[in-house]
């Protein structure tokens, strides 16, 4: 074993085809709030120190600041399209009523002051906010040839509703959504929506360029440092992955993992080197015998594993772990085999008695035996970090090994657990490992 007594560790390199850029990355992604079942569009941001989550709103681009999107709005009914736009929602359905569609080229499209997902606050002074579809409906066509509308934009809005998601302005489509089970007014709000007719200067109310005009932004709602942070590729309530989705974001915590790392071991003895940490799914049996997955963040540091419920950020910290085991008293298992990149086989491996502790519905598992002959079986959602585990453990181990110079350690042989003496012959060359059966 060809090693050098007391140096620091080798950290566990990612693969160099799994690293990211700097730059920074966006995403659309549907955000649901299990509470109130509502849904909303929202952008992520990924730097490489940052997830940025980004919610649309309404802000005043020109005309003076504004703390708020409410907006008060006059449309001209034309003679040829009326407002030019559609509701859906009502109490009855216990939602706001929101504008659904903006046909393009009509009033409402060139006031630059109405977009999709809007809710309606006020028809011509009216309160409307908890009025009926119907209500609102009848507001609008009895309004005469001008209607002032107060809106602000609904950042959350019901599944149901069905509004377009990922639009950045108005919605130009002019079909019925008939799969959605709230009524489409447009036709009754607009007369015939198959024909249109350009408003001329004259009969429109859009503002001119010196006048307050609206645009729908991309607003930063929430900053989520990536610094041992944890994201989970698992689908809420069963076991299933999402495909290669959030591994950059993965990619990018594990990055920062190992520059901390480093700083760290630049204070640190070589005693006390880490060689290796990072979130792990803890495998446990409930009273039902339905498997539980705890989060977990293992450090392999020194010549000890240690278990914490939460990453260890301060010194006092250190000191909290919820157990720790020596590194010469634990046999690391991995239970399955890396074949190819998304390609992934069940190893046979058993451990006596021990075989049914060792099953997991988890693609991704390894296990620890401990001295007392305790197994403690983790997962992890991607197979570049169980290549990670298992390299870093071998190098701990190892290292603990030079350190150590004579100690008996735990392996098994035909399922049975044995015993295996080690010792460090010092008449053999430098950096030369002799074990002894």
């Amino acid at each position: 074993m060809n090693e050098a007594r007391n140096r620091p560790p080798d950290l566990i390199q990612r693969p160099a085809s799994l690293l990211v850029p700097t730059w920074t990355k966006t995403g659309i992604a549907l955000l649901y709030n299990e509470e109130t079942g509502n849904t909303c569009d929202i952008r992520l941001k990924l730097t490489k120190e940052v997830l940025t989550i980004q919610k649309q709103d309404v802000v005043r681009v020109s005309g003076g600041e504004s703390h708020s999107n409410r907006r008060t709005v006059v449309l001209r009914r034309q003679a040829i399209g009326g407002f030019g736009l559609s509701i859906k929602g009502g109490a009855e359905h216990k939602v706001p009523v929101v504008i659904s569609k903006i046909f393009k080229d009509q009033i409402a499209d060139q006031a630059d002051a109405l977009f999709v997902g809007d809710a309606m606050l006020q028809v011509n002074g009216i309160n409307v906010q908890n009025a009926t579809h119907e209500e609102v409906v009848q507001l609008l066509r009895s309004a005469g040839d001008e209607v002032s509308i107060t809106v602000q934009f609904l950042r959350e809005a019901p599944s149901f509703l069905k509004l377009p998601l990922g639009s950045p302005g108005r919605s130009s489509d002019q079909s019925s959504r008939a799969s959605s089970p709230l009524f489409d007014s447009g036709l009754h709000l607009n007369g015939n929506s198959n024909h249109y007719a350009p408003c001329s200067p004259l009969s429109c109310l859009s503002p001119s360029t010196n006048e307050v005009r609206y645009e729908k932004h991309w607003l930063d709602a929430l900053a989520l440092p990536l610094l041992l942070a944890r994201v989970s590729r698992y689908r809420t309530g069963n076991h299933k992955l999402r495909s290669h989705c959030l591994e950059s974001i993965s990619t990018n915590i594990n990055d920062l993992t190992l520059e901390n790392i480093k700083n760290s071991n630049k204070y640190s003895s070589p005693e006390a080197q880490i060689v290796h940490m990072g979130w792990v799914y803890e495998n446990l049996l409930g009273k039902d015998s339905a498997q539980l997955h705890s989060p977990k963040f293992l450090v392999l540091k020194g010549s000890t594993l240690c278990v914490f419920g939460r990453p260890p950020v301060g010194t006092s910290d250190w000191g909290q772990a919820e157990s720790s085991h020596s590194l010469c008293e634990v046999l690391f298992k991995a239970h399955k085999l890396w074949v190819a990149e998304d390609c992934w086989t069940q190893a046979k491996l058993f451990l006596g008695q021990q075989e049914a502790e060792l099953r997991d519905s988890r693609a991704l598992c390894f296990s620890v035996l401990l001295g007392h002959g305790h197994v403690r079986n983790y997962s992890v959602e991607l197979g570049s970090d169980l290549v990670l585990w298992e390299k870093a453990f071998q190098t701990a181990i190892c290292m603990e090994v030079q350190r150590v110079g004579s100690k008996t350690y735990m392996c098994s042989s035909q399922g049975k657990v044995c015993v295996l003496p080690s010792t460090l012959s010092l008449g053999l060359p430098a950096r030369t490992v002799r074990r002894r059966w």
